[in-house]
């Protein structure tokens, strides 16, 4: 009897730890929608049929599951032309392979913001998901995604729930890889539809009306980004006149000490050439030769007999 409890026990925590409510992580949010969608097979799933999900958790109302099981080989070969909003073209491989595979769908319809968040984004359709899984266990739980790879034409998402876009937007498709990481397209195509070349999340969003400037801000920012630029400018050509006045005045101090060296220089030579040229001798003829004589004397000459008278 003991063990028989014991058994219950253990059947009643796996089944509420299954029902959890999830945390506000994408990946175990996936965990939790493959063990719903995967109870939405009957005893004898038949396959290529899409099966809807009844039930969801509580606290998860308003998410869409369906899944469908396949074969590799005729998922390659034929692809699915309608899974949901999903269009898979033929040539996708799976890896790793497996001879046969479930692609569940997801809608995360009001809880898209909540388990991907994009900053400075708004959403204008739900998030979809696209992810495959082995289908060798239907009752198995936490199985790991495998890779879908389109290897001819992407595979194609027509969003029919798009919301209007606000005028002046510009609708943009963005992907979630398996870890989370957004990636965005510029443009939607025709028909409101996003392409990519493998599985994940997907969705259309738009620049949040809060993140964009109003007419306003924007000419206040053009205001501020002018005044900025002339008051660049007047700092500029303050510098500017500043060091051409520090150049101007050292030219000039150069200027001022070249000429009283100049005035020096000259005044030097002027005294060199007055010494070496001194007061011209007068010259005279003597016989046949011409000597030097000088106009006076300092002392003149007196005779002996003159002191002896």
């Amino acid at each position: 009897m003991g063990f028989l409890q014991v058994l219950l026990f253990l059947h009643l925590f796996q089944k509420l730890s299954a029902q959890s409510p999830p945390t506000n992580n994408a990946t175990s949010l996936d965990a939790l929608l493959q063990d719903y969608s995967f109870r939405a097979f009957v005893r004898r799933p038949r396959t290529g049929i899409l099966y809807d999900a009844a039930t969801v958790p509580s606290d998860l109302t308003g998410i869409k599951l369906s899944a469908v099981r396949l074969r590799s080989g005729s998922l390659r070969k034929h692809g699915v032309t309608s899974l949901k909003e999903f269009s898979i073209p033929k040539g996708v491989i799976v890896k790793p392979y497996v001879t046969r595979l479930v692609l569940v769908y997801q809608n995360l319809a009001n809880y898209s913001r909540l388990y991907y968040p994009l900053s400075g984004y708004d959403y204008v359709a739900p998030v979809l998901g696209l992810l495959a899984y082995d289908a060798k266990n239907l009752s198995a739980v936490n199985l790991p995604e495998f890779e879908l790879t389109a290897s001819n034409d992407p595979i194609r998402i027509g969003f029919t729930d798009l919301e209007r876009i606000p005028q002046g937007s510009s609708a943009k498709c963005v992907s979630f890889d398996l870890r989370g990481k957004a990636s965005f397209k510029d443009s939607v195509q025709p028909g409101n539809t996003c392409e990519t070349d493998r599985q994940g999340h997907f969705s259309v969003v738009v620049k949040s009306v809060a993140s964009a400037p109003s007419p306003s801000e924007g000419r206040t920012k053009k205001k501020k980004k002018k005044e900025s630029s002339e008051e660049s400018s007047r700092t500029w050509i303050i510098v500017g006149s500043v060091v051409g006045g520090l150049i101007l005045l050292g030219l000039l101090v150069f200027l001022v000490l070249r000429c009283r060296s100049y005035k020096k220089e000259e005044k030097i030579r002027e005294m060199e050439r007055a010494g070496e040229t001194g007061e011209a001798l007068r010259m005279t003829q003597v016989g046949e030769t011409r000597a030097p004589t000088a106009t006076t004397t300092r002392t003149q000459p007196m005779l002996e007999t003159e002191y002896a008278a």
